[in-house]
């Protein structure tokens, strides 16, 4: 599987060559935290290879201390983007940071405990396709 990605302002772009094992909704309050969501929707892969094709120089990191817990984003625009983890064994790729739809559906959600209390029952939200008016 080759799937490409891209930041916000489009000034960093990537491709993953390989298959992804997982993709896990995150509740932890790290995630809450980085994301300003109800949960992270992270892609992991122990094979694939990262390509950064634009804007590398605009990828910045943030390694919580103390934890293995990381963030890459756009130094301009602030979006999530994919990071090398675990000694560069593992590929984690933000969901929302792709280009296309992927054919893998979540895994699990994982710590549930840290849910948010805001984002239970969510199908009983009223939806709009577009901004309502």
């Amino acid at each position: 599987m080759n799937v490409t990605g891209s930041c916000l302002c489009g000034a960093v772009s990537f491709e993953v060559n390989g298959e992804f094992e997982s993709l896990y909704l995150c509740h932890c309050k790290r995630c809450q935290k980085d994301t300003g969501s109800a949960h992270g929707s992270n892609l992991f892969s122990s094979s694939a290879k990262l390509i950064w094709k634009t804007g590398e120089d605009r990828i910045k990191s943030y390694q919580l201390p103390s934890t293995k817990h990381v963030k890459s984003f756009c130094s301009n625009c602030g979006s999530a983007l994919p990071s090398l983890q675990m000694n560069n064994q593992l590929v984690v790729v933000p969901a929302g940071s792709l280009d296309q739809d992927i054919s893998i559906k979540p895994t699990a959600h994982i710590f549930t405990s840290s849910s948010a209390s805001w984002a239970k029952n969510m199908d009983r939200v009223t939806s709009y396709e577009h901004l309502p008016e």
